[in-house]
């Protein structure tokens, strides 16, 4: 169930779901199909570019190290020699593979091309909550608070991406909150920029069990109760991050602790810039 607040701010629950033809059926699941592929290619190109800077550190460290060895080390030693060519040729190899198998491979979403238009607002937000709802909103008995004063504001940018992203921040608050939990979306203009928080409170058990409805994938749902370095997000939300980013504006995932209050935040301009 959607429960929404307008410019009034008193709530208002969702029209009834008229009764869908198969074919209407379909469409839907195919279009969450969609949704889900995109999740995961996206999070997969994320989880390669960690890899390719996570790697490229140590390696490099290896390598400057194997110049101080040779410095220290008998150039007549036949043994230490071939030591540090075999560091050199691992280095290298292991360099090569990133750049072949790693860096080509996210090519796809490295540079994220923008189908741009002006468009409203609360159609975007309301599609991505349609989606949301379809997807596990209603299956969970997850209820959105929507708290916006946007009426007619539009934005300049890809509609389809966005919704995508704000779609990607709905499922994953939804499957990290205690089934029939309610979330809150705030959607509103911050000066030049168009801003979308949605906030739940985490709970990993739900995160992990496998009988409510889901999206994400279990690998996904798993990666997302471990740790975070500061600035990194969880693995599901990269799409959302690549969006906003691509729009010149930013994503943020703050409060990721079992049982505390969470945010997820996109921020996009109203102008491309």
């Amino acid at each position: 169930m959607l429960v929404a607040a307008a410019r009034t701010a008193e709530p208002f629950t969702e029209r009834p779901t008229v009764s869908t033809s198969s074919h209407a059926v379909a469409a839907s699941d195919e279009r969450l199909a969609h949704l889900r592929a995109e999740v995961a290619l996206f999070m997969r190109d994320h989880v390669l570019s960690l890899v390719s800077h996570d790697l490229r550190s140590p390696l490099n460290a290896i390598h400057s190290w194997a110049y101080v060895l040779e410095r220290k080390l008998d150039a007549a030693d036949a043994a230490s020699q071939r030591a540090l060519a075999g560091i050199r040729a691992g280095v290298e190899q292991q360099v090569k593979l990133l750049e072949d198998a790693v860096d080509k491979t996210r090519a796809e979403t490295k540079s994220l091309p923008l189908a741009r238009e002006s468009f409203p607002i609360r159609v975007a937000v309301e599609r991505a909550l349609e989606d949301a709802r379809h997807a596990v909103l209603a299956a969970r008995s997850n209820a959105v608070e929507l708290v916006s004063s946007i009426d007619s504001e539009r934005c300049d940018g890809d509609r389809e991406r966005l919704v995508q992203a704000l779609w990607t921040m709905l499922v994953f608050a939804a499957e990290a909150s205690e089934p029939g939990a309610k979330l809150r979306l705030t959607s509103n203009i911050d000066s030049a920029f168009w801003r979308v928080e949605i906030a739940f409170t985490a709970n990993f058990a739900a995160l992990s069990d496998p009988e409510p409805a889901h999206a994400l994938e279990p690998f996904a749902r798993t990666q997302a109760m471990q740790p975070r370095e500061a600035g990194r997000i969880a693995w599901a939300l990269a799409l959302a991050q690549r969006v906003a980013s691509a729009h010149g504006g930013t994503f943020e995932q703050t409060g990721t602790g079992d049982g505390e209050p969470s945010t997820l935040v996109l921020r996009v301009p109203l102008l491309a810039q």
